[in-house]
């Protein structure tokens, strides 16, 4: 039985990463074509080139980046931001966003005139798209700040948790399902206000329109595989209801979705004690 697929860049990062132990990940899970684009990838002693797989998460970033624009998804962000924050009494102070890749949301976020003086963090395993993030951040006079590592882990403090709302965009479907109650548990082990994740919601529509963006619109063959496997990952909102109540119990979780071309990332919303 081949295990569950898997991710090209889910295998091939954080360096240094052995080539053939990556493809042989991928073959695991019944991925021949993926294993064959590993292999191709420039390695020395077996360890894949560290610059040049910098280099291609980087351009990976940039085509995820131009979905998000297309999909307007800091905008949406932006109004889902404004209403958590109302129902907190305006006691945002500070905005982590998981996962932030190239930190595209937290840029475009740090130019909203209704978040200015909130402290915009972003976090990634990455540190070369971390890297990456903070000098496009200069480049766009952005004031956000881009550090390595999980603001979830055990034992990270978050300043001023009650007045911290914590997102990600395409970071859900890289967690199995029975871990989701764990992730959604660090949440409360934080004390965070409220969380807002996006991810793609399962169906026919996101999964047709997936397969033809991704070969209309998507020049990296990595990109091509990841996104549109990522679609097919994805978990459905019952699931992540479910994973909410299980792991953190004192929030309010919504997951309001509905097949649309400009909402295939559907949010699960979460708010303590509202």
């Amino acid at each position: 039985m081949s295990l569950p697929p898997l991710e090209i860049s889910d295998v091939i990062t954080p360096g240094p990463v052995r080539r053939s132990e990556a493809a042989a990940r991928l073959r695991a899970s019944s991925q021949e074509q993926a294993a064959r684009l590993v292999e191709r990838l420039p390695a020395t002693d077996d360890v894949l080139d560290e610059p040049h797989v910098v280099a291609l998460m980087r351009r990976v970033h940039a085509e995820l980046q131009r979905l998000g624009e297309e999909l307007q998804l800091p905008q949406r962000i932006s109004e889902d931001l404004d209403r958590l924050r109302e129902a907190m009494g305006n006691r945002l102070r500070r905005v982590v966003d998981l996962g932030c890749g190239s930190g595209y949301v937290l840029r475009w976020l740090s130019h909203d005139p209704s978040l200015t003086g909130v402290d915009l963090v972003g976090v990634d395993h990455d540190p070369g798209l971390m890297e990456w993030a903070a000098r496009l951040g200069a480049a766009d006079g952005c004031r956000a700040r881009f550090v390595v590592g999980d603001a979830l882990a055990p034992g990270v403090a978050i300043d001023e948790p009650e007045a911290t709302i914590v997102i990600s965009s395409g970071v859900l479907h890289h967690i199995p399902a029975g871990d989701l109650p764990e992730f959604f548990a660090a949440h409360a082990a934080a004390g965070v206000a409220a969380f807002a994740h996006y991810d793609p919601e399962p169906g026919w529509l996101t999964n047709a329109g997936s397969w033809l963006f991704h070969r209309a619109r998507m020049r990296e063959a990595v990109s091509r595989h990841d996104g549109n496997l990522s679609m097919r990952r994805a978990h459905p909102a019952a699931a992540l209801l479910a994973a909410v109540a299980e792991g953190s119990p004192g929030y309010t979780a919504e997951c309001v979705g509905g097949q649309s071309v400009l909402r295939v990332l559907r949010p699960i919303i979460a708010s303590k004690g509202v």
